[in-house]
């Protein structure tokens, strides 16, 4: 009898990760393996943690910190996704997320809901400028050392490219132990490793990875790399009295205020899809001529629901609309 592919679906790093492979009968020892990797990297990673790497970091600037290889590594392509995108996706916006109401977990926060004409043009209109500037050409890696030294008065957030990162490690490290085709979700950014499932990966793109499947979006398929999903309709909080998200604008330091509400874009792994698709939401109008540039697939979808597809992203009905 042929293996079966199975799913295993948790809560971890403050988002949704959903692991799938080829041969159920290995499905417990792959997700022990995922599981591992994210906590590493959430001990290494995170903001909201006290006793992260990454929080000392922050607590410290100005002076070289010694710090887990991984916290290095996640610095780098940061860097890495700054400096390709001319400083559209900066990691050094954490003071920026914290005047935004963002300096805790997402899960306190206060939830926006609905997603109205009138949030869009009053509330989110760019009101929060961060007092100091980023500054990502400032920051020095010591790789010999393990160590990192962040300009005074700078914090590191790595929220645009750690998570998708984290599923690219995650979905390598089940293919090595196992050597069966492994998909890994976290928060609807997408990992592939090894041969697919006859037909591909079966993904439903929406604005919300936590949607039903019956929610409004399309269901594609792919059969290696990566894909990620940014957006300015999910998540999304209250601070005092305003509508906030969390892709900011570094030109601006606030939250941005652009024609998209959601981007998809395919690429060979999920840490460069989704270094696109933030650099898009950030861009504007100018993003999807961008991304054609660049040869990446993508969808793109307008504040009022109109889809625009990029490349050979599968194209969906004239006119059509995401609701």
């Amino acid at each position: 009898m042929a293996p079966r592919p199975a799913l295993a679906s948790w809560e971890a790093l403050g988002t949704t990760a959903v692991l799938v492979l080829t041969d159920e009968r290995l499905l417990a020892h792959a997700r022990a393996i995922v599981e591992q990797e994210l906590d590493r990297i959430d001990r290494a990673c995170s903001r909201f943690r006290a006793d992260s790497d990454l929080s000392r970091l922050n607590a410290r600037t100005g002076e070289w910190v010694q710090v887990d290889p991984l916290l290095v590594e996640a610095t780098e392509l940061g860097l890495r996704a700054a400096r390709i995108t001319d400083g559209d996706v900066d990691p050094t916006l954490g003071v920026a997320l914290e005047l935004a109401g963002y300096d805790r977990d997402w899960k306190l926060l206060e939830p926006v809901s609905g997603h109205t004409a009138a949030e869009r043009t009053v509330s989110w209109m760019p009101r929060v400028r961060a007092a100091v500037r980023p500054g990502w050409q400032a920051v020095k890696l010591g790789r010999a050392r393990s160590s990192v030294r962040l300009p005074r008065g700078v914090k590191l957030d790595l929220g645009a490219t750690a998570k998708a990162w984290a599923a690219d490690r995650a979905s390598r490290a089940v293919h090595e132990a196992t050597g069966l085709g492994v998909l890994v979700s976290l928060g609807g950014d997408i990992s592939t490793c090894g041969q697919a499932p006859a037909g591909g990966w079966n993904v439903h793109v929406t604005d919300d990875h936590r949607a039903p499947a019956n929610a409004s979006g399309q269901r594609i398929a792919i059969h290696a790399g990566g894909l990620a999903t940014s957006s300015v309709a999910v998540r999304r909080w209250r601070h005092e009295g305003r509508a906030m998200h969390h892709i900011i604008d570094p030109s601006s330091g606030a939250p941005t205020s652009g024609p998209w509400r959601t981007v998809s874009v395919a690429a060979i792994d999920c840490a460069d899809a989704n270094i696109a698709s933030t650099a898009a939401l950030v861009r504007g109008e100018s993003a999807a001529e961008r991304l054609e540039g660049l040869g990446l697939p993508a969808r793109l979808v307008r504040h009022d629901g109109a889809v625009v597809t990029v490349g050979s992203w599968p194209a969906e009905e004239a006119g059509r609309r995401a609701a």
